[in-house]
């Protein structure tokens, strides 16, 4: 084994991605002490996202004042890679962890995340990529476009930035005013659901409830997004709610297309393609990629299938450790992934077993590793 890649995404609630790769890479050096190892820690847009980029590109965390979930000011950050492009997630300024005892569907902002695009792009970022995932918002991204230069305008004339709940009250959008750097650059989303912009699978539907909306609110949130999907192809000429993934955080992935003109992308693909897999995989023995679950949901182009069909141009076998693993994901070996790995060692309830992560995921990956040693 001359070099092997370790690119897993975190096992939610037990070990994040980066503590797996520190992990198995540990075991790897024990079986193969002069194996080159490769750790590529995975996240999917959320909290954490920031430091996996830095983790296997190298670059420096940035701090900036911005706005927070209620317009108060807070300190967040942003990564920028070594090739100028930033990271940014929009937790950190706009996360449920920052709500979680006010929580307010219908007056949070995403103000603070365009405030952290407009910082990044000033500080020479040519491609941003905005990490989608655990919000507190359902306001389309209004907030962080309003942060950029978008003006929002109601009935009597008058601009306002808008929140979930005073989306209907959206008269006109003028995008005249974005910030000419941020017209420059390159922005991409990374997201890992495909829900609509609205409706019964939408945003408000089916994430209002966890950040706090009750089922009035709910209604009320909805509503708000059909009315912005409505102004938006009224005024922009752009059909947001066609678009997968649109729903994206508070439907936060319909504002990035609508007003900063990005490109949504799974978060696997964005990761894949910032670190250059493809060139990453020459030469490579073994890829080892893994999850907290492998189930149908994984089948639709999350971690371990989106590494393992490049893996598979290849000819390189991947190896998935996973927490635990449904029946039906058979279809995965038809993807790339050569074989898949529990590392449950006793029939235990999650609450009981989460607390032995670690030391089960050590346990599995030196078995595997000793198997394949012994066949070296």
């Amino acid at each position: 084994m001359n070099k092997l890649i370790l690119i897993p995404d975190s096992f939610k609630g037990t070990l994040s991605s980066t503590q797996v790769c520190k992990i198995v890479s540990a075991e790897i050096s024990k079986q193969f002490p002069n194996c080159e190892i490769v750790s590529i820690p995975v996240a999917d847009g959320g909290e954490g996202s920031v430091d996996c980029f830095l983790s296997a590109l190298g670059g420096q965390k940035s701090t900036a004042t911005v706005s927070g979930p209620h317009f108060e000011k807070m300190e967040s950050y942003f990564g920028m890679l070594e090739d100028s492009t930033a990271v940014i997630e929009m937790a950190s300024c706009a996360g449920l962890p920052l709500v979680e005892d006010h929580k307010d569907p219908l007056g949070t902002t995403t103000y603070g995340v365009g405030e952290l695009i407009l910082a990044a792009a000033k500080q020479g970022a040519r491609k941003i990529i905005v990490g989608l995932g655990g919000s507190c918002t359902t306001d389309g991204g209004c907030g962080a476009a309003a942060a950029c230069g978008v003006k929002f305008y109601d009935i009597a004339g008058k601009s306002f930035v808008p929140t979930g709940g005073t989306l209907k009250q959206i008269e006109h959008i003028d995008v005249s005013k974005l910030n000419p750097t941020i017209k420059e650059t390159e922005i991409i989303a990374m997201c890992d659901i495909e829900n609509p912009m609205y409706g019964p699978e939408g945003a408000a539907y089916v994430f209002g409830p966890q950040k706090g909306a009750t089922g009035n609110e709910v209604k009320l949130l909805d509503e708000g997004l059909i009315h912005l999907a409505q102004v938006i192809e009224h005024d922009l000429g752009i059909d947001v709610a066609t678009f997968p993934s649109s729903g994206a955080a508070g439907a936060m992935g319909a504002g990035m297309i609508a007003f900063f003109n990005a490109s949504l992308q799974m978060g696997i693909e964005t990761v894949l393609d910032t670190v250059q897999f493809s060139e990453v995989l020459n030469d490579a023995d073994l890829v080892i990629t893994g999850e907290g679950k492998l189930d149908t949901q994984s089948l639709r182009g999350k971690v371990v299938i989106g590494v393992a069909r490049q893996a598979r141009q290849a000819n390189v076998p991947v190896v998935a450790l996973v927490g635990g693993a449904e029946s039906n994901i058979k279809s995965a070996y038809d993807m790339g992934v050569s074989a898949i790995f529990p590392i449950n060692r006793l029939p235990e309830d999650f609450s009981i077993s989460k607390s032995k992560s670690a030391e089960n995921l050590a346990a599995t990956a030196q078995d595997v590793l000793r198997v394949i040693k012994a066949f070296a």
